[in-house]
């Protein structure tokens, strides 16, 4: 199954989010992206955070995982530092590329307040992340089991 890890950074009253528009999909998610065969974790989301925002990762932690549908795998979502101005998509990383076929990414900061009104791709790691925020951010990783765990799971004995 697909391995896939997300970037928390918070500053100053706001969260980095990424916008996108992939095929008409309208939505919001947090930086990040899947993880290379033979890649760690950690390397994959100082890379990707690099490719889509232009930011260096200085401290991260693991606080969320979560198995989402079979489409997006398992995501290792981590509280990060991270240094850098301005986000913006490298210009050769994929997102730049499907930019040109008419697809938008744009990460951008949010207050937290605004972040709460937002269409988020995960559903429950929205509802977590805004949790999170007014009480904390979980000492050990929390797995989170999203809509599409919980239906199937809850059709696993009927037939």
């Amino acid at each position: 199954m697909r391995q896939a890890v997300r970037a928390i950074i918070i500053r100053d009253g706001h969260i980095l989010v990424m916008r996108r528009n992939k095929f008409g999909d309208k939505y919001y998610t947090l930086p990040g992206g899947g993880i290379d065969v033979g890649e760690t974790a950690e390397e994959a989301l100082k890379r990707e955070l690099l490719e889509e925002t232009g930011f260096t990762v200085t401290d991260s932690k693991l606080v969320f995982v979560e198995a989402a549908s079979p489409q997006y795998g398992t995501q290792h979502i981590f509280l990060c530092q991270a240094e850098g101005d301005e986000p913006h998509i490298a210009a050769d990383a994929e997102e730049a590329k499907d930019s040109l076929a008419g697809n938008v990414y744009v990460p951008m900061w949010v207050t937290t307040h605004d972040f709460r009104g937002l269409q988020f791709r995960s559903g429950v790691l929205h509802e977590a992340l805004v949790h999170a925020q007014t009480r904390g951010f979980p000492q050990t990783p929390v797995e989170l089991l999203n809509n599409y765990d919980k239906l199937h799971a809850g059709m696993a004995g009927k037939g």
